[in-house]
Formats: C-alpha cells, structure tokens, sequence
C-alpha cells in the first residue's frame, strides 16, 4: 500500500506577495535553486513539493506546476504527487499560499490517492482551512433530489 496524496492548487497571488514566499514558490515548483538564502523550505533534508512533471506515478493525469506573472500579481496552478511524510511541509506551503492569495474561497484540494473524495484547501481572509468533502447519498428511486 502506498501512502501517496494528490494535491492540487488553483489560486492568484497578490501583487505584494513577499519575495521570501515568492523564492520559496519557485524553489518548490523546481524553477529556482537557492531557496535556502531566502524561503523556508530550503532546510537540509526538504525537497521540492511542486516539482514534478509528466505522468503521475500513482493518482492518475499529469503532474503539472505553473506560476505566471500577471498584471495583478501572480496565478499558480499545481497538480502533484506527495507522500504522507511530505504533508507537514506542503500544509506550512498552502498557509503561506492562502496568506498571500487573492483567491478567497477554494485555493486547491488534497485527495489521498485511494480515496475518491478529496479535501477541499480553502482561504477564508488569509487563513488556510481544511474543508472535508463526502459523498452524497443518491435519492431513493421516485424520491426529487
């Protein structure tokens, strides 16, 4: 059994975004290599989150990972593969995400790989929460739903 999570982000980032969150960003999405004299993920031992690209191992789909520069500030569009030991590290990331995102509502989601139901990350005036998703029951037959 593997202990692998899909996670996902969709979110703007505001044009004031710190350059110390920015750097950590790119070092985690693979596009910068010296994060460490600037985020906080550039700990011995840490290793980027958003990084991977091409066939997912085991959620399915493609692991993709874009940050681009708007007029408004930055839009960030991740889907990737980590592993349960991983998740203190990517949880330290959506908060700091949420902190500095122009996006207010859902921001991404995190669905442990067996699972069919993820839970949805989401921004509530900076903070990060953790909305759980369940599946709804179907309507019993000749019932509205």
């Amino acid at each position: 059994m593997s202990d692998v999570y899909a996670v996902d982000f969709c979110l703007d980032l505001k044009a004031s975004v710190a350059i110390p969150v920015l750097t950590d960003l790119q070092w985690h999405l693979g596009v910068r290599a010296d994060a460490a004299e600037y985020g906080e993920s550039g700990a011995a031992g840490a290793y980027p989150l958003l990084a991977g690209r091409g066939p997912a191992a085991r959620v399915g789909g493609v692991l993709v990972g874009e940050l681009v520069r708007t007029p408004a500030g930055w839009s960030l569009t991740t889907r990737q593969e980590v592993h349960a030991e991983s998740l203190p590290d990517l949880e330290s990331l959506a908060e700091r995400l949420a902190r500095h995102s122009r996006t207010e509502g859902a921001i991404g989601a995190l669905r442990f790989h067996e699972d069919d139901v993820p839970v949805l990350l989401a921004n509530r005036s900076g903070l990060l929460v953790k909305v759980p998703l369940a599946v709804a029951e179907p309507a019993p037959a000749g019932e509205p739903e």
